[in-house]
């Protein structure tokens, strides 16, 4: 059994798409970012960078105590490695799988955040900031287009490294991005958007948070944040 501690973000639906597309055993465990849940003492022992998601696996494979994990990237890999599925098992495959996994938590992830923020919750409008992110966003959809120009998905079949992608493609128009602007790109954000796995973790993404307003009070918890909330 997993429980998925895990709020209606693209980096918790990363996570969710796995364990759909799995049907591994799981619990979810609504952490409510937007209220501060995420600095409950529980939950601090399980992901000490306050953040979601961050998993709890009871059944590890060496058979000892449970094991968890925070950051995103680490628990799909995790979970891959568990399972055996979406990631390749030959060398070549494996190795461009996990770059592209990277490339979105290093990337992709960080640099689209930056974008959220600037455009849509920054307290007054920061110019260069915003075109600045809005730029690097631009191209970093166009590093996925060519990469996607002679291959369904990313690194061949579908994989974590789609998993990680996609949900930072979804908020495109919050990005201002055009996807015909990518046509490999928007190819496979629609193949991945059909997928029956993808559209129940986003269906329960909407049972969880049915209204995903950030609030006044939301964003002074959520970018608020300095060496202080760290409890020691």
């Amino acid at each position: 059994m997993i429980d998925l501690y895990y709020w209606t973000t693209p980096n918790g639906h990363k996570i969710t798409m796995f364990l759909e597309e799995t049907g591994l055993p799981h619990r979810i465990v609504p952490i409510n970012i937007g209220k501060g849940e995420q600095f409950a003492a529980d939950f601090l022992k399980i992901a000490p960078n306050n953040r979601i998601p961050a998993i709890v696996d009871h059944a590890p494979a060496d058979g000892g105590a449970p094991i968890s994990l925070f950051e995103s990237g680490a628990i799909l890999l995790y979970l891959a490695d568990k399972t055996g599925k979406f990631i390749a098992p030959d060398l070549r495959g494996r190795t461009e799988t996990i770059q592209w996994l990277f490339w979105q938590m290093g990337g992709l992830g960080p640099m689209a955040g930056q974008n959220h923020h600037f455009t849509q919750y920054a307290p007054e409008p920061v110019p260069y900031a915003i075109e600045r992110y809005v730029k690097e966003t631009a191209r970093l959809y166009a590093v996925l287009n060519k990469q996607l120009a002679d291959r369904e998905f990313i690194a061949g079949g579908y994989s974590i490294a789609d998993m990680a992608c996609y949900p930072w493609i979804v908020p495109h128009e919050k990005q201002r991005q055009n996807l015909d602007d990518f046509p490999h790109l928007k190819r496979w954000f629609a193949a991945i958007r059909e997928r029956p796995a993808t559209q129940r973790a986003y269906a329960l993404a909407k049972e969880i948070n049915p209204a995903p307003v950030v609030s006044e009070d939301a964003k002074r918890i959520l970018f608020g944040q300095d060496a202080s909330v760290v409890k020691r």
